[in-house]
């Protein structure tokens, strides 16, 4: 008796101690206390904190350089970065499943920096080499007619660019989840390290960004873009060589040979392929496996709800009376589990579809915020300039020091208060976010309305940017970016963990890429926002439109802004719109009168 008693408390050991779930960089069960935790962790961090620093000021500075030494109008290089930006991200859902599938994160995030490493090198080349961009000009002068890229030129910015790109989806879709593999969800003490490591993350995501808000586009600025490229290239390959040294150090979540996206496209097509047929009036008629049959393997079961009934056809079993050992196709006949996976995925939708308009404000501050703040006084003291691209430093800054704060003090206080171990729940997390989003777009329009004031006062409407700034401080700035900074901590750290934890179990590893992909429709919403404002506005301005041509002291910025903050707070935040300038809300009714 008492041996079988040591068996058994040395078998639940040999649990407590191994994760199941994962294996070692030999393909051995990983052990708890040798592989993973914080420790192995600690190097994917530090991935994502040089990763960062390497590419962030690429999205709060690029367009000055598509404009100034590429020559491309302001409008086209705005839409050059968001769709950059909306690439980078929506590649991530294709990268994400080849990694799940087939070569596995580790190897995904090594290739996805390596991408990285390349394209920014060819962005530095090019920028250093004359010959490789157009010829200098005054692309502020109205009398100059400064050349645009050559089709050589132009394929190796596009090049490099997309090559950035690809890299950067690489790394977006599986260095969170390889870090997430880091911990064991189903034991307790490591799940709430798995929630320390999210807010570390966006802790890494905001140092690594602070040193390429401030250093890497004060070179920019100062030393010429080739430095800034070939900083932040430097630092790309210094996260992958950490990244790299981490292999004897790291769990490993075995590829798994099939992905539950492609089982949630089987759900869809099969129940369109079944639409005729009649749905049982008892569940229990649908099509599962056996569980007795298939105890021995690690297969999730779901029980049947009654919630989106239409996708229930899927499992329609059609019962000719002719017995088979043949497997039923999953593209005519699914499983119960795997319908109703599909009905949570159906579920986080309108979610998804919240943090769409989010991106939208945020592809606003990275592109048209700067181009002002480059028109405004930039003078921090005497002997000192910060540039307007480094604006977005101070939420970044307050974003280092609340987030500790945020996970040590107040998610214990809160987890006292409501019970819940996050603190507050992931919706209300997220709720806090999109609403503060909204306040910072409205505060981004009355600070154009006073910019634009003082530049028409002023008589410097036509002021060539930084060589003849508004006296008016850029600081004036700091307001909108503060506001959603905060919204960014609220917002994206509680969509990864929403999308983490309310996913299936076959879809938690690709969680992550709902957040990417929202994240993309946003940027690429922005790119056509801004070319359907600049058509529907061609005839009723003399710009030719709202967003048209490179002074943007005769645009329309502001009025472009209210119409993001009179559809997003129609209901909730109508007196917003107050902020806007007299006349901009007839104008924003006829815009959307011509975009219908």
């Amino acid at each position: 008796m008492e041996e079988s008693t040591i068996v058994d408390v040395e078998v639940e050991a040999g649990f407590l101690l191994v994760d199941e779930n994962k294996v070692d960089w030999k393909g051995r069960k990983a052990r708890k206390f040798q592989y993973g935790g914080m420790s192995a962790a600690v190097l994917i961090l530090a991935m994502i904190g040089f990763e960062n620093m390497g590419t962030f000021s690429l999205a709060v500075n690029s367009v000055p350089y598509f404009s100034g030494t590429m020559h491309y109008s302001i409008p086209d290089s705005a839409n050059m970065l968001t769709n950059y930006m909306g690439t980078g991200y929506i590649l991530a859902i294709p990268v994400a499943i080849l990694a799940d599938t087939w070569i596995g994160r580790y190897r995904s995030v090594l290739i996805s920096g390596v991408l990285e490493f390349v394209g920014l090198a060819l962005l530095t080349v090019q920028a250093h080499f004359s010959n490789l961009k157009p010829p200098l000009c005054n692309v502020y002068d109205r009398t100059a007619h400064c050349n645009t890229p050559s089709g050589g030129q132009e394929a190796l910015l596009y090049i490099g660019l997309y090559l950035l790109a690809f890299g950067s989806a690489g790394v977006k879709a599986a260095l969170p989840s390889h870090g997430a593999d880091q911990f064991d969800e189903t034991d307790p003490d490591e799940a709430r390290k798995m929630s320390t490591f999210f807010n570390a993350l966006l802790l890494a995501v905001c140092m690594g960004g602070a040193v390429s808000l401030t250093f890497i586009v004060w070179i920019q600025i100062n030393k010429g873009w080739e430095w800034g490229f070939g900083i932040g290239t430097i630092a790309i390959f210094l996260g992958i060589i950490i990244f790299a040294a981490g292999l004897p150090l790291y769990r490993f979540r075995v590829s798994q040979g099939t992905n539950a996206f492609i089982e949630i496209i089987q759900v869809y097509v099969a129940a369109i392929r079944n639409r005729n047929l009649l749905l049982p009036e008892d569940p229990a008629e649908l099509y599962e496996i056996e569980q007795d049959k298939e105890a021995a393997e690690e297969i999730e079961f779901l029980p049947h709800r009654d919630v989106h009934r239409f996708l229930d056809r899927a499992a329609i079993q059609i019962k000719d009376g002719v017995e088979s050992d043949k497997p039923p196709s999953p593209w005519k006949l699914c499983r119960v589990t795997q319908v109703e996976n599909a009905k949570i995925i159906l579920g986080m939708v309108p979610i998804f579809c919240c943090t769409i308009i989010m991106t939208l404000c945020l592809a606003q501050l990275q592109t048209f915020s700067i181009q002002q703040g480059y028109t405004m006084d930039t003078t921090l003291t005497k002997h000192f300039k910060i540039p307007p691209a480094s604006l977005p430093i101070i939420p970044v800054c307050f974003l280092i020091i609340i987030v500790p704060i945020y996970d040590r003090i107040f998610v214990p206080v809160m987890r006292n208060v409501t019970g819940v171990p996050t603190g507050v729940t992931n919706l209300q997390r997220i709720g806090v976010g999109l609403v503060l989003s909204c306040i910072s777009m409205a505060v981004a329009s009355i600070v154009e309305v006073k910019r634009k004031r003082v530049a028409r006062d002023n008589n410097m409407l036509d002021a060539v940017p930084i060589a003849m700034p508004l006296p008016i401080s850029t600081f004036w700035l700091s307001f909108q970016y503060f506001i959603f900074g905060i919204a960014d901590m609220f917002t994206y750290v509680g969509l990864l963990q929403f999308f983490y934890s309310e996913a299936p179990k076959g879809l938690k590893s690709t969680s992550t890429c709902f957040l990417w992909s929202s994240m993309a429709l946003g940027y690429f919403a922005s790119t056509i926002v801004v070319k359907s404002v600049n058509g529907a506005t061609k005839h009723i301005t003399r710009s030719g439109g709202w967003l048209a041509g490179n002074n943007i002291n005769r645009n329309h910025p502001r009025n472009h802004r209210c119409m993001y903050t009179w559809n997003q707070n129609l209901y909730t935040l109508p007196r917003n719109i107050a902020a806007c300038p007299r006349g901009t809300k007839a104008s924003i009714h006829v815009l959307r009168l011509r975009l219908i």
